[in-house]
Order: structure tokens, then sequence, then C-alpha cells
């Protein structure tokens, strides 16, 4: 029985993430995911390089990014020396470099990514969720708000909150921890550390509303604050789409830590502490923060870099990101197994809707135009 929520998806390609899974790129994606996840925190380079005679320095800097979340207890994982999970948070708060004119606009978290460190097996996972994957929104762990949206809109709705929470629901997972990193502070960061070394992909111009482009030419170039920007955020001429802006923006956050880590940057450190905490904002309190730094750096020598694959839709002419429940269940079992935590069979919103579609004769194998389904609560809750 369908309802009048029925849309129409047309199947897009089916191969997993070229930016992710390519063997030409695989190298250096192993060696940008050693060295993010040695500074996850940033606190890592800041008292490895710096050295613990400037942690009083370091937790004023951090001091003011602290944010709880609201109704959770804290949690003492990290104190005992437990398998953590950590909600990365990319946020952009413009539309192409012009900021929204709603004075409270937040934005949506464009990049969403779920790690998971243990101390036991000494391993680091990272699950990419993009931004674009369909899912019920969650406000708190009790009240969702019954829409079925793209998963990035979930900080706008409800802040980092909802979040977590949607992100918990969707995969039946706990996550220990939050850190959200606002984009549009990266001109100040890359400023503070120099500027960054990037070797630009093809040739390409670009720019925010009402400013002169940036001129990008194939090879490696040294960019400063604004033309780092300007490289992390164009996406609509890159032969990949958001997948290959995906690939620049982890170029250029490699390149900043590299930058950070530098001789170079230690006459000024203070000045790249500022800029990181003024765009940062986390759950984690600064004294679990030294102790990841003491007793989680063994998991930084074993990565193991993934996402969940969806299927390219388009859905009332927006492009949605449709995983299959067989890829969210493997998804799920590869996280809790890193958090010591039994497999469970996901039941959720977004594994109902596909039962559903799959029974009315939906395929997710075949490349075919197809009609997938938006069912109402009811529908789903049989």
């Amino acid at each position: 029985m369908d309802n009048k929520n029925s849309r129409r998806i047309k199947r897009g390609n089916l191969t997993r993430n070229g930016a992710l899974a390519s063997q030409k790129t695989g190298k250096a994606s192993k060696q940008f995911i050693k060295i993010f996840s040695l500074t996850l925190l940033i606190l890592f380079f800041a008292l490895g390089s710096y050295g613990f005679r400037l942690i009083a320095q370091t937790q004023g800097a951090f001091s003011k990014t602290y944010k709880p979340l609201a109704g959770r207890e804290a949690s003492s994982k990290i104190q005992n020396k437990k398998p953590v999970s950590i909600l990365l948070l990319g946020v952009d708060t413009t539309d192409n470099g012009v900021r929204d004119t709603e004075v409270d606009y937040k934005g949506n978290s464009d990049t969403m990514i779920v790690v998971t460190v243990n101390p036991d097996t000494n391993k680091t996972t990272m699950m990419s969720v993009p931004r674009d994957t369909m899912a019920q929104i969650w406000k708190t762990s009790t009240n969702n708000t019954k829409k079925i949206q793209k998963i990035n809109s979930a900080y706008n709705i409800g802040t980092e909150q909802s979040s977590v929470v949607t992100t918990e629901k969707l995969l039946n997972i706990p996550i220990d921890y939050y850190i959200k990193v606002d984009f549009n502070s990266l001109t100040k960061i890359v400023n503070s550390v120099g500027g960054v070394d990037v070797d630009v992909p093809f040739s390409f111009s670009y720019g925010d509303t009402g400013k002169k482009p940036s001129v990008f030419k194939k090879g490696k170039m040294h960019l400063n604050g604004q033309q780092a920007l300007d490289y992390s955020r164009m996406r609509h001429d890159d032969p990949d789409g958001d997948y290959g802006r995906q690939k620049r923006q982890r170029q250029v956050i490699s390149a900043i830590i590299k930058s950070a880590a530098s001789a170079q940057t230690f006459t000024h450190y203070q000045s790249v502490l500022d800029s990181i905490s003024d765009s940062m904002t986390t759950s984690m309190p600064f004294n679990d923060m030294q102790s990841m730094f003491l007793n989680y750096r063994g998991a930084s020598k074993n990565i193991d870099s993934d996402y969940i694959q969806g299927y390219g839709s388009m859905i009332d002419g927006q492009s949605f990101e449709v995983a299959p429940t067989k890829e969210l269940q493997r998804a799920s079992n590869k996280l809790r197994k890193q958090l010591g935590l039994p497999k469970e069979t996901l039941n959720n919103e977004e594994t109902k809707l596909n039962k559903l579609n799959e029974d009315r004769g939906f395929d997710f194998n075949v490349d075919l135009d197809q009609t997938y389904n938006i069912f109402t609560k009811n529908q789903t809750s049989k």
C-alpha cells in the first residue's frame, strides 16, 4: 500500500566511493589517516610537540571549546581506558561563501565521521557517514522529528545533540563524545600555520560570491587561508562531485596538521591554538583529552578507514544516499565490535523503510529506475 509520499528514485553508480577506495590514493589516504589520528583532538600535537610544560596554556585555549551534551552524564570510559567513540562534525554556516541572513542559522554538518578508538586492540576505526544519507532525524534519544531527511540536516534541526542521537539510532551504537569544527574558520587556521602545501588534481578557479576567484593549476601549490577555503569548497566542477571535494578537504586538513607540527610553527604556537579553539566545540573535557593522549596513542598505529556505501538517488529533485540494510548492518557490526559490544540486528526506521520497499519489489542489487517510497509511521510500525 503506497501513500502520497511516494517518490521516484533513480539509481546511481553502484561502485564504492572512489575517493576513499582508489588503489592509487590508498597510500596517501593511509598516511593522512595516521597523521590525523595522531592529532585527532588537536591536543595530541599541542602536547606532543610543545611539551607538557605548556599544558596550562593549552588548557586555557581549550577551556572555551567545552560544551557537554544536555541530559547526559560525563563518560568515564577514557579514565577507565575503555574503547570510546567520537562523532566528528564539520559544519559550514554559509552557502557558497555567503553567510545566511538568518541570525541563528547554524548550517549543516557536511562532514560526519564516527571514530572508534580501542586501547585494548590498539586500533582506530574511522567510518564516514555521507552527508546525504537518508535518515530519520532525532532531537533527543526519546524525541524524533518524524522526518526522513538527509542526515546532515540533523545539526541544523537540533545542533550537536541531534547529530549524535541521529547517528546513534542509524547505526545502533553509543557515541561518547563529539567534536565540531566550523569550516569557515579554515582561513584563520591556515594562515596561523603559515599556509599549506597541496597537490592540485586538476586546474580550476573558484571563489566566494562577489570576490575575485582563486585560480588553481594542476600540480603542487602553496595556499594561503582564502585559497585553502576556496580549494575545499568547490564541488560542481569536480568530475567526482562531492566525493572529489571531500578528498580535497582531507588534503587541506592533512597539510594543516603537518604545518602545525613543524618547527616553524613552534614560535607562534599560541596563535595556532587560539585559531583552533575559536572554531572547535567538543563534549570532551580537557582531562579526558590529556588521558587520551597518554593512554590511547598506540591505537594510531593501526588505522582502518571505512564509509557507509549508499546508492545515489534523486528524491523530489534532491540527491540522497539510500543505504541498504545489509550495508547499515555491516557498519553497525564493525563499529560495535571495535567498542567491545556484541552484534545486534538493526531495527530502526531506515531498515523498516528498506524492508517495506523490498517487499514491494524494490531491488538494491539492480541498476534500474525504481520507486522508493517514504511510508508513514503507521506503515513502518507494522
